[in-house]
């Protein structure tokens, strides 16, 4: 029996990980979960899963769970205190980052401390502070098991070969909801467009961060930290179709790759059953349905996220932190429906020429970093608001 604690339970991966945990009740068991402020949904989990802790973002949050009613459960503090609560909780094995944002990150650096093994849904854990998080790994001895598609699909071609071998990393991209729009056409782009996901259904950060190709950029800092590769090692495509999850290419030009149907479940499954594979409670890709597999080389022009987050990869130290926070700012002002969707790679652009890289070796450094970078992209949103 494998223990799990799920920081960020009542969201999209948090769930599809509890539907991992009912296909296997007698291999997997829930321990500790961690939400937002999604108290009603939280409450019917604790009531079905029966976990020993839990931990909601706010204080209100918290408030609701309690009146809802959590016999049995020890409720933790709330925030990044209450995570790291759960995450270090001496009854799980195995501890599964799905929080948004950069709140895992004292959670993710606990569980490590504590010698769980961690699964990784977070990007923003690694982008910001992938150097503090992979020698923390290596100190403990803990595995860093990558749950999104595209890194879970490269730890499978990996499958502990030496470095010696990989060439270079090639990351999938479905293209998004705007796939071959121009720079022009994409001025006036909706939110409500934006959120239109051809291929997954995720949360609305996400799923813009998806429209920009920040999402394939944030993922070339991610793989850059869990498979030790440099930028020039690590290539984009766009395809579609969305059943090439990601691939490599070996120094004697073999290439190497995932393929599986659309669904979350599979990579968290690897994840939680590493280094077994456990049968799939799932339908079989049919590859006779699935069509012609496209790929084509990613329109930075349209999409500077991109190219941004190389940028950021390229200079290392306290960039990818100022990358990272100004997204967050002004994908928050597209979502209220006060930034244009161009805009946000133009605030993400002004905040890294303003910013002079630093080392950030320490957590209070990083969050010094990011606290700065949220300030001025602010001030660089508000520059470019849209009237309302």
């Amino acid at each position: 029996m494998k223990r799990i604690a799920i920081l960020g339970s009542t969201g999209s991966i948090g769930q599809s990980a509890l539907a991992v945990v009912d296909a296997y009740p007698d291999r997997l068991q829930v321990v500790g979960l961690a939400a937002g402020e999604n108290a009603d949904l939280l409450a019917a989990q604790l009531a079905r899963y029966r976990p020993r802790i839990a931990a909601m973002a706010s204080g209100a949050a918290l408030d609701r769970l309690k009146q809802n009613g959590a016999p049995g459960v020890v409720v933790a503090a709330t925030g990044r205190e209450g995570l790291a609560a759960v995450a270090s909780h001496p009854d799980a094995d195995l501890v599964l980052c799905a929080s948004s944002g950069t709140d895992g990150l004292e959670a993710v650096l606990a569980a490590i401390e504590h010698g769980k093994t961690v699964a990784l849904a977070n990007k923003e854990v690694l982008v910001v502070a992938g150097g503090i998080v992979m020698e923390a790994a290596r100190r403990r001895g803990v595995a860093i098991l990558p749950v999104d598609s595209e890194h879970n699909a490269i730890h499978q071609c990996l499958h502990a070969r030496p470095a010696a071998e990989l060439k270079r990393i090639i990351l999938t991209a479905s293209g998004g909801p705007f796939r071959g729009r121009s720079a022009s056409e994409l001025e006036h782009a909706s939110p409500e467009a934006a959120l239109k996901h051809p291929t997954w259904r995720m949360g609305r950060k996400i799923t813009i961060d998806s429209a920009t190709l920040m999402n394939k950029g944030l993922e070339v800092i991610e793989a850059h930290w869990l498979f030790g590769a440099r930028a020039d090692q690590i290539d984009v495509v766009i395809h579609p179709q969305s059943v090439v999850h990601s691939m490599i290419e070996l120094v004697d030009g073999s290439i190497i790759a995932q393929l599986g149907a659309t669904d979350m479940r599979l990579p968290i499954q690897y994840a939680f059953s590493y280094p077994e594979r456990w049968p799939a409670a799932l339908p079989s890709l049919d590859l006779t349905r699935a069509g012609a597999l496209t790929f084509d080389a990613p329109d930075t022009d349209a999409f500077p996220c991109l190219r941004l987050a190389y940028r950021a990869l390229d200079a290392e130290r306290s960039l990818p932190v100022v990358l990272n926070a100004a997204n967050e700012v002004a994908v928050a002002r597209f979502l209220e429906g006060r930034l244009g969707f161009t805009s946000i790679a133009l605030v993400i652009e002004r905040t890294m020429d303003a910013h002079v890289p630093a080392e950030v070796a320490t957590l209070a450094e990083v969050r010094s970093v990011d606290a700065w970078a949220r300030d001025y992209a602010l001030e660089a949103a508000r520059g470019v608001e849209l009237k309302v």
